[in-house]
């Protein structure tokens, strides 16, 4: 199992009132309430953190999210590129740009193989599809978003792996009539690519390309829609079962010393879901051609639920979560290194594996030193049982 780092670098640091009266926290926050001087010292704590990764054997994750307080990586090739110099050991996994916002794929392809000669092959491309605010400030238009992903996905695939001079493409969302990538990709045809979805149909599209699906924050039940539609396209198509590297699971984690400590500091990481996903309705629920037409109803009618991760969008019944209602629910592994060890095999046990664990280790008024103890702890004390517990699994 191979462990990744994922950190949101989130702004905390706006006043509860504002919050408690503002309709939504991402997109429409007047950003004078982001001071940048705090701003800088969140960026190199973070990036602090990931090359203790380096030298700890961790993966990172490199995030892209835009105009809200939910995070301040707001261009993901950007922090890609710093951490690409730094960095000796690890994999990165940039997760990701938001192609379907994006003008330009070819320049996306760019930015990436750029990145993985920088790494010389340690690169993995992560593909997101858009979130609802993010459709708004990246004035894209939400209808036909889906196509716009899956065509983008194709052509950056296809400019990766060209080497025979330039190509041309004329797709029904994009045309392009010179396509050249140098560098080319330091990893042939190209890295490894990821797309982080806990849709049952989109999941299905991922196993037939073989591509990882890294499921976020959806639960036991949400992921095993998704693996078992990807698992079930796959023999459908008649094509090989998927192996256990195929399938990537996220969650909050935190190691402390005691398992009070690791609930107390773990506790913090959940401001993500109860501040920073309150989302205005325009961006979710009333934003055309972001729901399928079968479910527009149920999204029209849901009201955020914190006893439930289903409601009308999945992040709607993560909101008011506590710590122990997300450790039951499995989105959250918080405690010793003992318990957290077991919470992750249960958690792997009930899903018949996963080749990645993403585990969002820093978030809200969790500080520096607490996630770097957490970080030393959980390559210490919990990586080597978890080598031990999978040793010998099945491969597939």
């Amino acid at each position: 199992m191979q462990l990744w780092f994922h950190n949101e670098n989130t702004y905390p640091f706006v006043p509860p009132r504002i919050l408690d009266d503002a309709e939504s926290v991402r997109a429409s926050l007047p950003s004078r309430l982001c001071d940048p001087k705090i701003a800088a010292d969140l960026f190199h704590e973070c990036m602090d953190e990931s090359l203790l990764c380096d030298d700890l054997g961790i993966n990172i994750v490199s995030i892209e999210h835009h105009a809200g307080i939910n995070s301040l990586y707001g261009a993901s090739p950007i922090v890609l590129g710093a951490l690409a110099r730094q960095t000796r050991n690890v994999r990165i996994l940039s997760q990701g740009t938001l192609i379907s916002i994006r003008k330009d794929p070819v320049r996306v392809a760019e930015e990436y193989a750029t990145a993985d000669v920088l790494l010389r092959g340690r690169l993995d491309i992560g593909f997101v599809k858009s979130g609802d605010s993010e459709m708004a400030s990246g004035n894209a238009n939400p209808v036909g978003n889906l196509e716009r992903f899956w065509e983008a996905i194709d052509l950056i695939t296809a400019a990766l792996k060209n080497q025979d001079g330039p190509m041309r493409w004329e797709g029904k969302h994009f045309a392009h009539r010179h396509i050249n990538l140098w560098p080319r990709p330091y990893q042939q045809p190209h890295p490894p690519m990821w797309a982080a979805t806990g849709d049952p149909s989109t999941s299905r599209e991922l196993g037939l390309r073989g591509m990882v699906n890294s499921v976020v924050l959806r639960g036991i039940d949400g992921t095993q829609r998704a693996w078992s539609a990807y698992r079930d396209a796959r023999k459908e198509a008649g094509l090989a079962p998927p192996a256990l590297d195929r399938f990537a699971y996220a969650a909050f984690v935190y190691v402390g010393d005691t398992d009070t400590e690791g609930v107390e500091v773990g506790t913090k990481l959940l401001w993500f879901l109860n501040t920073s996903l309150k989302q205005a309705p325009q961006f979710s629920k009333f934003l055309p051609g972001r729901t399928p037409p079968e479910m527009a109803p149920q999204v029209y009618r849901a009201k955020p639920r914190p006893d439930a991760v289903r409601a009308g969008r999945p992040a709607d019944g993560l909101i008011g979560m506590t710590a122990e209602q997300a450790i039951q629910l499995q989105i959250m592994f918080a405690g010793n290194p003992e318990t957290v060890t077991k919470q992750i095999m249960a958690a792997y046990d009930t899903l018949g594996g996963f080749g990645h664990l993403i585990f969002i280790g820093r978030s809200g008024f969790l500080t520096h030193a607490e996630a770097e103890k957490g970080l030393r702890l959980l390559a210490r004390e919990v990586m080597p049982r978890l080598r031990e517990a999978t040793a010998g699994r099945p491969a597939a």
